[in-house]
């Protein structure tokens, strides 16, 4: 079950959906382990990165295949990306943060965190060598290029919230698509970004090397509550409410996999962790992936419930700036775009 790119699944991701819709049985529930109907395919907005560990981690676990269950990830460059081919039935579900249930309730559609990974982002604000002395917080982000994942991601969202918090329009600064990893380093050193938003194990990389400083740290409740006035929950599994609805069978199974896998990383220390991973995720320097994990795995929920107040804060950032939620906000159903059952009833 290797993670392959998104570009080249489409065509194969929608066969694979017709085939698993063909043989639930009546009720719309699968036929039973192993089955075709137990063939679920989930997109990842970004797999090598550590808020998104928890899925290929279940994978190499082996806890998909423990609960009888077909699993493939399809990784994908941002959440955004992974979001669309949801909504384009390319997919049952999408390891992407929370927020995007609510940006998706503001536009008519119906998305439900069923696996909360993290009640906070795990994302880091960088600023580059060049403007570390100019830079010291977001009333500077006037006038400067700005990094996101891609336009309409939660890294984009989060960069309007921190820039409009301190006085600073989007029209005042430039949002520039500068991806992650390679890419993001690369915009970073070239001058592309004056300062952007990131995960490990970018993060780690661009420190080690003193090409990039940290501005706000978004991997722990205290930095997260500073940058976002309360807990804002991030990396998740989402699916559409009516999978959910008509498939509780599999979600079941997804929850009781993925809790297993917030269990252990709970339990485990970064290096244990990141020996189950594949050894390209590591690239050449396994020391700095190991630290990467270190540095982030305090993030992740031990039981994958949701933080009630977490979701509502997350609500209450976004109503102050996207144009989607803003004039929706006190109609919105937060209640809808989560659920704890399956994480509360999730067993191994």
């Amino acid at each position: 079950m290797k993670i392959r790119p998104a570009v080249l699944a489409v065509p194969v991701l929608a066969a694979l959906v017709l085939t698993g819709c063909q043989t639930q049985n009546k009720s719309g529930t699968s036929a039973g382990p192993g089955s075709s109907s137990d063939k679920v395919t989930i997109m990842v907005g970004g797999a090598a990165k550590v808020i998104y560990m928890p899925a290929k981690l279940t994978e190499q676990l082996g806890y998909f295949k423990d609960q009888g269950l077909n699993v493939e990830l399809v990784d994908t460059p941002a959440g955004v990306t992974a979001e669309t081919a949801l909504l384009a039935n390319q997919a049952q579900g999408v390891v992407g943060f929370y927020d995007h249930t609510i940006d998706m309730q503001a536009k008519g559609k119906c998305l439900q965190s069923v696996v909360q990974f993290a009640n906070v982002p795990g994302e880091v604000e960088m600023v580059s060598k060049a403007q570390a002395g100019t830079i010291k917080s977001p009333t500077d982000f006037k006038g400067r290029k700005l990094g996101v994942t891609s336009p309409g991601s939660s890294t984009d969202f989060l960069t309007q919230y921190l820039a409009g918090n301190a006085g600073v329009a989007t029209a005042d600064y430039t949002t520039v698509k500068a991806g992650a990893d390679s890419t993001f380093i690369a915009a970073m050193n070239s001058g592309g970004i004056d300062a952007g938003m990131t995960t490990d194990p970018t993060v780690a990389r661009l420190t080690k090397t003193g090409d990039g400083q940290i501005l706000l740290d978004m991997r722990t409740e205290q930095g997260t509550k500073a940058a976002l006035g309360g807990l804002y929950p991030a990396s998740s599994l989402y699916m559409a409410c009516d999978y959910v609805a008509a498939h509780k069978d599999v979600v079941q199974k997804l929850a009781n996999a993925f809790v297993k896998t917030l269990a252990y990383i709970t339990g485990n220390d970064a290096a244990t962790i990141a020996a189950k991973m594949p050894a390209d995720y590591a690239g050449t320097d396994k020391e700095l992936y190991v630290k990467s994990i270190n540095d982030s795995k305090g993030m992740f929920t031990a039981n994958g419930v949701m933080d009630a107040k977490g979701a509502e804060n997350a609500l209450a950032v976004l109503g102050k700036f996207s144009p989607a939620v803003k004039p929706k906000r006190d109609s919105i159903d937060i209640t809808k775009t989560y659920t704890t059952e399956f994480a509360t009833a999730a067993k191994s």
